[in-house]
């Protein structure tokens, strides 16, 4: 059994990763910290856990790991696993980081988008990007995983296999997608108050939306050239879940069949990619409590756009799930060890 360790354990992400470590037949949790909430039974914090989970909460000191403690999650803040991540790999600790903190290779894209000077840019360039449908190899060398954002995780496998065959026009790239409400984490703020969300919709961030350069790195690495995007986030009101509608023109012509076909086979060893037929669309109330991304294609004829859906869980394929799912490939375990479950 491998020791593991959750800093951040009481948000919505850590206690996702601590649902899911307990159906995991492989993981030990030992030690669960909290600064809001230190000396807390974790089950007093959430009842679901009652008579299962009673470790004491920890404050988020690196000295009180037990020494048998092998692999620590960061569900902290952004621009607080920063400061964290650097002691932690000193230990000889494998890392995966569920914050924003290591997932950008420039350092100056952390100023320009989330006003935050990055303490440790060195450890920027080891840092392996944390798509465990794009990047097995390395996630398996890796002792620090960046963990992808909810957003770019539903973009970024949307649009994987065309930029991978060449076939995408890269200026024409349009994102619109929709995201609940718990993508905005588990401390309570105005925007997200019950009263101003519930019977809304809403666009937010637009064009300044702190995600905007991590899809692109990714994209402009699978395209082997520099990838510009128009991305649009929308809160909707309900509490997981996010639907991604990507627009693109081709260069030249391929059937919708032909697309397909190139998804499959690029996915074809993908546990979690569910690729839709022409009788179907995705809907988030069929991957909720999932890892699973539903992916479906669909060409404008008129317009010349092919239009690409993704469906995942914000939660869970979104962070905790995926993190499970690095988690699984590092140790050379089976990918979905631990993520079976079906919609909730």
């Amino acid at each position: 059994m491998i020791k593991a360790a959750i800093l951040g354990a009481t948000g919505y992400t850590g206690s996702e990763l601590v649902r899911l470590i307990q159906g995991h037949p492989k993981i030990e949790l030992l030690f669960l910290s909290s600064e809001s909430s230190t000396g807390e039974a974790y089950s007093k914090i959430h009842p679901q856990f009652r008579e299962r989970i009673n470790i004491e909460l920890q404050p988020l000191s690196i000295d009180l790991l037990p020494n048998s403690v092998e692999l620590v999650f960061c569900a902290l803040p952004h621009g607080q696993s920063a400061a964290v991540v650097p002691a932690l790999l000193d230990r000889g600790l494998k890392v995966i980081d569920l914050s924003s903190d290591y997932r950008l290779k420039d350092p100056t894209l952390y100023q320009s988008w989330y006003d935050l000077n990055h303490p440790h840019p060195l450890l920027l360039s080891s840092a392996v990007y944390g798509i465990s449908e794009l990047y097995q190899d390395q996630i398996m060398a890796a002792k620090l995983i960046a963990n992808p954002g909810c957003y770019p995780t539903s973009i970024i496998l949307g649009l994987a296999p065309l930029l991978s065959s060449g076939l995408a026009n890269l200026e024409t790239i349009i994102i619109d997608s929709k995201s609940g409400v718990s993508g905005a984490g588990r401390t309570p703020k105005q925007p997200f108050h019950f009263p101003d969300c519930t019977e809304n919709f809403k666009a937010y961030r637009v064009l300044s939306h702190q995600h905007t350069p991590e899809i692109e790195q990714e994209l402009g690495r699978l395209a082997g050239e520099k990838v510009t995007i128009t991305f649009t986030p929308h809160l909707v009101p309900m509490i997981r879940g996010i639907f991604s509608t990507i627009y693109t023109k081709l260069l030249k012509k391929v059937s919708i069949e032909e697309l397909t076909a190139i998804y499959a086979d690029y996915y074809r060893e993908s546990f979690f990619i569910r690729i839709l037929d022409q009788n179907s669309l995705p809907e988030t109330r069929f991957i909720r409590g999932t890892n699973y991304c539903d992916l479906a294609l669909r060409f404008d004829r008129r317009t010349g756009f092919l239009v690409i859906m993704s469906a995942i869980d914000n939660l869970i394929k979104g962070a905790s799930g995926q993190a499970i799912q690095n988690m699984n490939i590092s140790y050379g375990w089976p990918e979905e060890t631990g993520l079976l479950q079906f919609a909730i």
